[in-house]
């Protein structure tokens, strides 16, 4: 396993790919920016033959010099390397199924055109000073020695400066992800390893960090995990697990990732469930009784983490909140008269207020708000003073 791993970050290209997502030249630019911002070292900043706008995107980014390097994604043609060239990437990210079924009936090809066609692209892209990332697609639906005869020929004739392993249908278990990279590695090709998943099965995430665990070196990812179908690899939660549970450095900036989660998600429009790991807008609330209880005694000591297993902070998330709901208990409804500065009376009080808490939140279907829980009060005759420490 690696001590580190590079952030090959492809939300202006693959992340764009999910359908009804569009991101404009402004708007890739400024997510190019701060992903830049967070640490990423390597950005796919888009493929230049789909719009001029695409084109023009790439381009700009790659004239801002922002600290990563800037890929194009490009065909096995020589024309996408000339349209890559104009851009002046660093290098280009060179696609070609390697499965031959894909090839038979999605594209009609024989196996030899795709070896033909990525010797001559990828040498091409080589003699004019690019980086060539080899990325075959549909690599876990091949079988091994037609993936291998189409990565081996390129190696030898052609060129490649690193191999991308695909889990283009997202159908592989991290078992299987593991096993495949042991038997590239014992190829012995002698050139850096990068995985690409997708999430077709909720697998991209832990198939990821599996191939990490194997020795991948590079890592593609995508801001909320958006992408073709079912998405990529989510970024926040690649490094979340990497750094935290497998002492794997990324070079990320962790506290930015709520951030550009949300940035990303109003561009693209497409909205991050409040219960997403780290960056969601509930990961931090606390509605359960039970564990208001607990946080309401482990709070004055700053032992955040006897219940979450990060800080909100390190994330840049929304401090540690309690709301009150259907799911509130005593302790919650004690804790929250503490904040309001406000004594506990007796159980049977206590008991009224939380029948009253619940019953307005089964009937609005959500947790209920400040202003509704004073009014609560004060039917009840406790007239509290307003405060504003409810969500500190």
């Amino acid at each position: 396993m690696p001590k580190s791993v590079e952030i090959h970050d492809i939300t202006l290209r693959d992340g764009e790919q999910q359908a009804g997502i569009v991101f404009r030249k402004d708007e890739k630019i400024q997510i190019a920016n701060l992903l830049a911002e967070i640490g990423v070292q390597r950005i796919e900043a888009g493929l230049p033959a789909v719009s001029s706008q695409d084109e023009e995107a790439v381009r700009e980014i790659a004239h801002l010099r922002l600290g990563p390097k800037i890929f194009s994604f490009s065909r096995c043609m020589r024309n996408d390397v000339d349209t890559a060239r104009k851009c002046d990437v660093d290098g280009v990210v060179m696609e070609i199924p390697s499965s031959s079924h894909i090839l038979k009936y999605a594209y009609g090809w024989l196996d030899q055109k795709a070896i033909d066609l990525s010797i001559d692209a990828t040498d091409y892209a080589h003699k004019y000073g690019l980086e060539v990332v080899f990325f075959t697609i549909d690599s876990t639906r091949a079988t091994f020695a037609n993936f291998w005869t189409l990565v081996n020929s390129v190696a030898k004739s052609g060129h490649m400066d690193s191999l991308v392993l695909v889990d283009t249908f997202g159908v592989c278990s991290p078992q299987a992800i593991g096993h495949f990279v042991d038997l590239v590695k014992r190829k012995k090709i002698n050139k850096p390893l990068e995985i690409h998943c997708h999430n077709d099965f909720g697998l991209a995430v832990a198939n990821t960090v599996a191939a990490v665990t194997h020795g991948i070196n590079v890592v593609h990812t995508t801001v909320n995990g958006i992408g073709e179908r079912m998405g990529n690899a989510s970024l926040g939660e690649v490094a979340l697990a990497l750094e935290y549970l497998y002492g794997v450095k990324t070079g990320l900036d962790l506290t930015k990732l709520t951030k550009i989660s949300q940035m990303v998600s109003k561009l693209s429009k497409v909205p991050v469930p409040p219960n997403y790991p780290a960056v969601g807008q509930g990961a931090f609330k606390i509605e359960s009784g039970i564990i208001a209880g607990w946080w309401s005694k482990v709070e004055p000591r700053g032992m955040v983490t006897e219940i979450f297993p990060y800080r909100p902070e390190c994330v840049g998330n929304d401090p540690i909140e309690v709301v009150l709901g259907k799911k509130s208990g005593r302790d919650s409804i004690i804790y929250m008269l503490r904040k309001l500065n406000l004594k506990a009376g007796d159980d049977s009080q206590i008991d009224r207020i939380l029948l009253a808490v619940k019953e307005k939140s089964l009937e609005t279907k959500r947790n209920i708000t400040l202003e509704e829980f004073e009014e609560i009060l004060s039917n009840l005759h406790m007239n509290p003073t307003k405060a504003s420490t409810l969500s500190q």
